[in-house]
């Protein structure tokens, strides 16, 4: 009987993945990390402009130099995780299959890298960003629970979103676990040398990279892995215990000295330079803050109107030959306007306090205009396009407590231009607004003083909206399509966003003159700030001192009542009780002083000069502008009359601090 021949031998099936997986087993790590870094540093740009540019972004990572210290930083950065999240994999997955480990590192470093990376961007969309309760509170019109209501269609979905990236990866787990081979040789973590090469690498790029003055550094801190490790290195070289350490963009050049920092409040004349500029602190005079004003005798109406992000430069403005601003022209052309005109601060919150209150940096029970024009019986209406109580404005000047009618975003939520949660913005369109003045004071006889704030929010980014007209383009560009290749489209839709507010400044015109109250009024147009147009590179305002972004504008329909320039907000409440009273307008007895970030602890200052000067100081790079030349310096290398001017600004700044902590 033949014998049956044995079948040939092959390969055993778990053989074949065996091999497979052992061959790829190094590149899946690589592979996450990969993916998940250009997940971030494409949102990273998206978001805030880090390659890019765009609003609210000076410091884009767009010179070649940059771009190499970036990747370097950003590179060892994120090695150095990998490696921290390899060893935990391993660690997790000890005594299992090799395969595990990689599935646990694409969950650590995979999955909730993305996770982060969803919940920080989703969070600072919503929110833009800065986050906390008492903003929460206010975007909700001042309840949480509304706030909270406003954002439950977000929330179910992220929650959503989390259980359904849970049950893939519970799929995903019993998928592999069937058709991967259970004797794979269990994973090795790094060795030490992957430690000895990856530690130091970023210890030296970590210390180099902000002493460079580079936009890198700034970049990278908008990336997850540098921003933590750097701030973990950062506190634990804080050895004075200052708050600053050898790894900040602002680094501690003394690091055993707890008396010298970044920042630090110099003393005057005790011999010690504590924050490291202008030498010892030499005091300034500072004029008295206006005390309470109240008003007898035959009163003006007074109008205030506010433009939105509108530079100084709009009076003879042309847009195709087309003037911006024919209404503001002609009040300027009849009255009187200022110019240069500075917001201290270049954003809202502030600039407004300052409009009103007639200081820098007012609190709260400080006399405001609103304060002054009510105890002297004005009748007040407020009718503004923003939420008001943003950021304490109304709290600030009592604006909401002295007002008889008070309108403002909060009020018009169902009427805001764009949707809240999604655009993160809240913005009445004039329209909405000149209707309930038409509803109320505009019905009513004007025998009494009236004050009337106007506030327009049309040349607010993103600039244009549905109720805003084509009044010098057919063709706005949309919010999605900004950016700096478009340059040319994005200021043209400024400019029409800007005439479009105009025009309302035109509707309040005829409106007093219907009512026979014009020439008894005295009107003031200003703006809250300016706006950088991408000329250089820069969309937005609020975060370089230069004319754009801290310059606008002041017109009065009155000749003579405003004052030469330079002027800074914080004048105007002078220049306004003096035209009630029928005074000459005072002279600013101190140059406009400008700061970037909260007085104690910006990263730029600058002043105002005669004839146009505008000096800046960057106090987290150490470079000092003489910004009306675009001539630069590191401070070190600054002499003569430039030193002089930049240490001007370093001694007000100082003498700014001081007044403020005597006031505590």
């Amino acid at each position: 009987m033949a014998t049956l021949a044995a079948p040939a031998t092959g390969p055993d099936r778990n053989e074949r993945p065996r091999g497979s997986l052992a061959r790829l087993a190094p590149f899946v790590p690589l592979a996450v990390v990969a993916l998940v870094s250009f997940v971030e540093l494409a949102l990273a740009d998206r978001k805030y402009g880090v390659f890019t540019g765009g609003f609210g972004q000076s410091r884009a990572v767009d010179a070649p130099g940059e771009i190499a210290l970036f990747l370097a930083g950003y590179v060892a950065a994120q090695a150095l995780v990998a490696l921290a999240g390899w060893a935990l994999s391993c660690r997790l997955a000890r005594g299992r299959p090799g395969w595990v480990a990689l599935f646990v590192f694409a969950l650590i470093n995979g999955a909730l890298f993305c996770a982060l990376l969803a919940a920080q961007y989703r969070l600072h969309s919503y929110f833009s960003d800065a986050v906390g309760f008492a903003l929460l509170r206010q975007l909700g019109g001042g309840s949480m629970v509304d706030a909270i209501k406003f954002g439950l269609s977000e929330i179910g979905v992220s929650l959503i979103a989390l259980a359904g990236a849970g049950l893939v990866a519970w799929l995903v787990w019993r998928m592999l676990r069937r058709a991967l081979p259970a004797d794979l040789a269990p994973a090795r973590g790094p060795c030490r040398r992957h430690w000895l090469l990856a530690v130091p690498l970023l210890l030296v790029i970590a210390l180099a990279v902000p002493r460079t003055g580079s936009d890198a550094a700034f970049g990278l801190n908008r990336t997850i892995a540098w921003q933590a490790l750097g701030g973990v290195l950062d506190r634990l070289t804080d050895f004075d215990r200052d708050g600053y350490g050898l790894f900040g963009v602002q680094y501690d050049a003394a690091p055993f000295d707890s008396a010298r920092h970044p920042l630090a409040l110099d003393i005057p004349g005790n011999g010690i330079d504590e924050d490291g500029y202008g030498g010892d602190l030499q005091l300034v005079p500072l004029p008295a803050p206006l005390p309470a004003q109240v008003f007898t005798g035959a009163r003006p109406h007074v109008i205030v109107v506010v433009f939105e992000s509108t530079r100084g430069d709009v009076l003879g403005k042309r847009v195709n030959g087309r003037p911006v601003a024919p209404n503001l022209e002609a009040l300027a052309a009849a009255g009187s306007f200022a110019s240069p005109v500075y917001s201290h601060v270049g954003f809202t919150t502030e600039s407004l306090k300052s409009i009103f209150s007639g200081q820098l940096a007012p609190r709260a029970n400080d006399p405001s205009l609103f304060t002054d024009l009510k105890a002297s019986g004005y009748r007040i209406g407020v009718f503004s396009g923003q939420p008001e109580d943003f950021g304490g404005i109304s709290e600030t000047v009592a604006m909401r407590a002295s007002a008889d009618i008070h309108v403002d975003a909060e009020t018009l939520r169902e009427k805001r231009a764009f949707d809240f949660a999604a655009k993160g913005s809240l913005i009445v369109d004039e329209r909405h607004v000149m209707a309930e003045f038409d509803r109320t004071l505009g019905r009513e006889e004007w025998g009494a003083p009236h004050f009337v704030y106007f506030n327009f929010q049309s040349a607010h980014f993103p600039y244009h909206h549905d109720g805003i007209a084509a009044r010098l383009t057919p063709r706005p560009i949309a919010r999605g399509a900004i950016g700096a290749d478009r340059a040319a489209e994005v200021q043209v839709t400024y400019w029409n966003a800007v005439a479009n507010a105009d025009a309302w400044l035109g509707a309040v015109v005829a409106r007093l003159r219907s009512r026979g109250v014009w020439d008894d009024t005295l009107l003031i147009v200003t703006g809250d700030h300016g706006e950088d147009l991408f000329e250089d590179g820069f969309l937005g305002h609020g975060h370089v001192i230069n004319a754009r972004q801290n310059g606008t504008l002041l017109v009065a329909n009155r000749p003579g009542v405003l004052p030469q320039g330079p002027l800074a907000l914080s004048d105007l409440r002078a220049v306004i009780a003096a035209a009630i009273r029928g005074e000459a307008p005072p002279r600013a007895s101190v140059a406009p002083f400008m700061h970037i970030g909260p007085l104690d602890t910006p990263t730029a200052i600058g002043l105002a000069g005669p004839g146009g000067e505008l000096t800046s100081l960057r106090l987290d790079t150490g470079e000092a502008c003489l910004v009306e030349r675009r001539h630069c310096l590191p401070y070190p290398a600054l002499t003569g009359a430039a030193k002089a001017r930049v240490d001007a600004a370093v001694a007000r700044w100082g003498s700014e601090r001081w007044r403020e902590r005597g006031r505590r």
